[in-house]
């Protein structure tokens, strides 16, 4: 049990980095060569790498065939708090003189920690290991 967590922390761990490449950079993208302002390109970066999780993480982390739109709509639900309270933070400290990128990666690190937990604990509780 001890190793089956820590083998699903090391994936949620390696997919969230390819989520993270995938909001890095098109954040980026928006960013500099749009030239957005930070929050929507914060949402349109993040709801790209919340997708891209989402799917790999139940395929390869969970192994769940929990039904997809109940999963979805609980992870939904994690970021109908999440997003509105880190993209307001985020524009806080960004118009307060920090950093954009610095704000970006507090934020990232933040989601990385709470999503695994809650996927975990809430999304795919007693619905692991299901997937054939």
């Amino acid at each position: 049990m001890k190793n089956k967590n820590l083998w699903q922390a090391i994936k949620f761990t390696l997919f969230s980095v390819s989520a993270g490449v995938i909001q890095i950079v098109s954040f980026t993208l928006l960013n500099e060569l749009l030239t957005m302002p930070y929050w929507p390109a914060y949402l349109i970066s993040l709801v790209l790498s919340i997708v891209w999780n989402f799917t790999f993480n139940r395929r390869y982390t969970f192994k769940s065939a929990a039904n997809v739109p109940v999963a979805m709509a609980k992870v939904f639900g994690f970021y109908v708090v999440f997003t509105p309270l880190s993209t307001w933070l985020g524009q806080l400290a960004e118009t307060a003189g920090v950093n954009e990128y610095i704000v970006l990666a507090v934020t990232m690190i933040a989601n990385f920690v709470l999503e695994f937990l809650f996927c975990k604990f809430a999304v795919y509780r007693n619905q692991e290991d299901t997937l054939e």
